[in-house]
This record gives C-alpha cells, structure tokens and sequence, in this order.
C-alpha cells in the first residue's frame, strides 16, 4: 500500500557532493516520520537523518551535522538528503524509511541507493 523509491546515488569524488531523493505513494507520512539510514558492506544498518513532516524538525547523527541535510517537498511528498563534503567512509547504500506516527520503529521501507565515495 506505501510505496519509498530512492533515487539519485552514484559515484562521486571525495569533496563532492549528491542529493538523494525518496518518493512517497500510496499514504502521506503527514503525521508521522521520514529519514535516511545507511548500510556499507559488512557494517549494520546505521541511522543518518530523519525529518519530522509536521513543523519539519530535522535530527542527525552527530557526525553528519554540518555535511548533510535532510528536507521534504510536500507537494511531491518527497523527502530529500543533500550530501556535501563527501568522503570515502560516506560509502554504503542508502535506504529512504518511513514511519507513520512520531514514535516507533520505521516500517516502510525503500530497495535503497548506491553512493559511492572515491578518493
């Protein structure tokens, strides 16, 4: 019934940068929670941002302040993650997710995008 498509990974040098977008269909997440996690090869799932849909409130993971920035789009019900400053441990795919109410684990889930970090 919910439907998360990413798109726009790919390869970058180091110092650049990516904006990935996740497309939402099926339900609005307007009261809920859309955000960004991501898995490089042999680690666990981590988290990287998330944004509240109402009143747009944005958390991060302390070491990606400053580089990366999560924002939505809601007439598109798309969510965004700007990505600058890249480097190579920024390597992974990224996967879009989305819960539908403020708290709980994230349910639905995008198949995710490569980005790739070169040095």
């Amino acid at each position: 019934q919910v439907q998360l498509v990413e798109s726009g990974g790919g390869l970058v040098q180091a110092g650049g940068s990516l904006r990935l977008s996740c497309a939402a269909s099926g339900r609005t997440f307007s009261s809920g929670v859309m955000g960004w996690f991501r898995q490089a090869p042999g680690k666990e799932r981590e988290f990287v941002a998330a944004i509240r849909w109402s009143g747009g409130n944005a958390f991060y993971t302390d070491s990606l302040k400053g580089r990366f920035t999560i924002s939505r789009d809601n007439a598109k019900n798309t969510v965004y993650l700007q990505m600058n400053s890249l480097k190579p441990e920024d390597t992974a795919v990224y996967y879009c997710a989305g819960r539908l109410g403020l708290e709980g684990p994230f349910d639905y889930w995008g198949q995710g995008t490569q980005v790739t970090v070169s040095s």
